[in-house]
């Protein structure tokens, strides 16, 4: 319990120095941590050592959210035409 009394004396700290809200600091957090969570899970998807579905379950996101970041980091994929 320690840890988390530490963290949050910290997000405090950072609260007074900047003009940021803790929750608007948590979001940073958040943001943050996922897209590194992304860009580790995009360089395995790459060497094709991952899957799409594997990808989106880790993350819990759609697939077609999955394709969006796929687009704007501009990284090849199939298409598949639905007939």
């Amino acid at each position: 319990m320690s840890n988390l009394k530490d963290i949050k004396s910290e997000i405090e700290k950072y609260t007074t120095d900047s003009n940021l809200t803790e929750l608007q600091i948590i979001e940073k957090l958040e943001k943050h941590y996922f897209d590194k969570k992304v860009n580790q899970d995009l360089k395995l998807y790459k060497k094709g050592e991952k899957k799409v579905s594997e990808i989106t379950k880790d993350l819990k996101i759609s697939p077609r959210k999955f394709y969006a970041i796929l687009k704007k980091k501009k990284i090849e994929h199939k298409k598949y035409k639905k007939e």
